[in-house]
């Protein structure tokens, strides 16, 4: 949440920076203001930039891959008959979990009828048997 707060900052920062500079140079091309030196050289302004794009695609980068490896954690699937309570324990990845239906690790689509319900644990839950 900071982060996007401060990325929100950063890009008023910057839009403001743009603008006061035109506003500046059409100041001066009127002749209303005598030329000064920049607020930043051009070189820092490059680095900054490169800078903050390194940095947005690094965390776009990490993002991708979180939830990557989120979709590969084993979760053990509990199907619950509602009608008589009957448990049966499936192991799927949890990308493959959606829905009605499970594709378990060793390869078996499960789906589930309209009585039954579905409960998803950690592999090392203390609920699993």
């Amino acid at each position: 949440m900071i982060g996007k707060l401060a990325l929100t900052l950063l890009v008023l920062f910057g839009a403001y920076a743009v603008l006061r500079a035109r506003w500046r140079s059409e100041r001066v091309a009127r002749g209303l203001e005598p030329p000064s030196a920049p607020l930043l050289p051009r070189g820092a302004a490059r680095l900054a930039a490169a800078v903050v794009l390194a940095i947005m695609a690094g965390g776009s980068v990490l993002v991708m891959l979180q939830g990557w490896l989120e979709t590969r954690e084993v979760v053990q699937v509990q199907v619950v008959n509602a009608n008589t309570g009957e448990v049966i324990t499936y192991r799927a990845h949890r990308g493959d979990v959606g829905g009605r239906q499970i594709q378990t690790l060793d390869g078996r689509q499960v789906r589930l009828a309209d009585v039954e319900r579905m409960i998803i644990l950690p592999v090392d839950s203390p609920a699993a048997p």
